[in-house]
């Protein structure tokens, strides 16, 4: 009944059913439509926004850079690059070119050697070089000796070399020597025509000299080479002597000291008129024995006259007064040996002091004798051990004679001073533009 009601009420009034059902929809689509146009609104703000702020950037940005122009500091820099670089390296490729004159080379190598090197120094190999040896100190020495103004003046005495290195002044200014250098300045100038290279671990030395013409720079170290070996028998004739000179000085007072013992005893023999004190007293030790077996003998006689005679018979008596005379006797040489009767020959002096003195001068002439055999094989020695070990110089590339001239380089040279010369030129022209900057 309800249903059927409420039925007929929707189909007798259909058009208020649509507008109460359309009213919410349109409640909607009116807020739908106010969000909108606030979006829309609050966007347009936005926008202006960022128009403003772009607006603001533009006006704030610094204007676009315009094409490169040449100012004067450039025109300075590239003046100073001109002027500091270009025009100093052509003046030298120039004077390299023209100006300067060819210079040729020789080569020499050479090492110190001694007679005593032997196959045990081969096994140890470059161990040797750690604990060092005389072959390597001469070297050193010899090293030295080529730079030295010693060596410089006896090859200046066989070649001029003033006036050989002086001929091109002052043309060649670079590469000559003035004539009226001194010997300082000769040193100086004789240190860049030769070059040394040394290896110690070896000994090896490799000279190279230079010279205006081929003759001259070989005969340099020709002369070095004959100096050098001058140097090197100097070295042993002054070893030799040093060496065979100690063992001569030790034989001489070996000599000296052997002389002095034997006139000692030459001294004391005078003195007590006996040669040999161990046989004067075996001779005396047999007087004596002879004496005991003359009393044992007399002894025995007298015993048997005793037993076969009276009591004062004269030959009792005889053999009585003999045997007191051989008492006696040894009485006397038994005093021989510790008294100071001029008997004893010993002219005041004890025996066993005699004795004792005697066996002090055979000791010292002893000892002499055997410091003097001594003195003469340390001599014998010293003069074989200085004959072994006498050095030598061992050539083993001898002075070369050129060709073709290697020197001046003149690409080399040109380089480096090409190189120089930018280092240079950057250097002051950052010191330029910091000094700007801070300024």
């Amino acid at each position: 009944m309800g249903q059927t009601s409420a039925a007929n009420l929707a189909g007798a009034n259909p058009g208020k059913v649509a507008q109460k059902g359309n009213r919410p929809i349109d409640r909607q689509v009116q807020e739908l439509k106010t969000r909108l146009k606030a979006a829309e609104a609050a966007a347009e703000i936005s926008d202006q926004k960022r128009s403003a702020a772009e607006a603001k950037v533009e006006a704030q940005s610094y204007p676009l850079a315009g094409p490169a122009k040449m100012r004067k500091r450039h025109w300075g820099l590239i003046a100073s690059f001109v002027v500091l670089v270009l025009a100093p390296l052509a003046a030298v490729i120039f004077y390299l070119a023209t100006v300067a004159e060819d210079q040729y080379q020789s080569t020499t190598g050479f090492t110190v050697r001694s007679q005593d090197s032997s196959s045990a120094n081969d096994l140890l190999g470059g161990l040797a070089s750690f604990a060092g040896s005389s072959t390597a100190s001469d070297s050193d020495i010899l090293y030295e000796f080529i730079q030295s103004q010693e060596m410089m003046e006896a090859v200046d005495a066989q070649i001029d070399l003033r006036a050989h290195y002086s001929q091109h002044w002052p043309s060649d200014w670079a590469f000559s020597i003035w004539p009226e250098a001194t010997q300082e300045e000769m040193i100086w100038y004789w240190q860049r025509i030769v070059s040394i290279s040394f290896d110690s671990s070896s000994g090896l030395i490799e000279v190279q000299a230079l010279g205006f013409d081929p003759k001259t720079a070989q005969a340099i170290t020709r002369a070095i080479v004959a100096e050098s070996q001058t140097r090197i028998n100097a070295l042993n004739q002054q070893a030799r002597a040093d060496a065979i000179g100690y063992a001569q000085a030790d034989l001489e007072e070996a000599v000296e000291e052997m002389k002095a013992a034997r006139e000692a005893l030459t001294r004391f023999r005078t003195r007590t008129r006996i040669v040999d004190p161990e046989a004067d007293i075996q001779g005396r030790m047999g007087v004596m024995n002879n004496l005991q077996q003359e009393l044992a003998t007399s002894l025995i006689e007298y015993d048997l006259l005793r037993g076969t005679v009276a009591t004062g018979d004269p030959r009792l008596k005889k053999a009585q007064q003999r045997i007191d005379v051989i008492r006696q006797r040894i009485d006397i040489e038994r005093q021989t040996f510790t008294s100071t009767n001029t008997d004893t020959g010993g002219v005041g002096e004890d025996y066993p002091s005699l004795i004792s003195e005697f066996e002090r001068l055979t000791v010292d002439r002893e000892y002499s004798e055997e410091a003097y055999r001594a003195a003469l094989t340390g001599l014998a020695l010293a003069r074989d051990e200085a004959s072994r070990q006498s050095r030598y110089l061992a050539t083993y590339i001898n002075p070369t004679r050129a060709q073709e001239a290697e020197y001046p380089e003149r690409f080399v040279l040109s380089g480096l001073v090409a190189l120089f010369l930018v280092l240079g030129w950057s250097i002051l022209s950052l010191i330029y533009y910091s000094i700007r900057d801070r300024s």
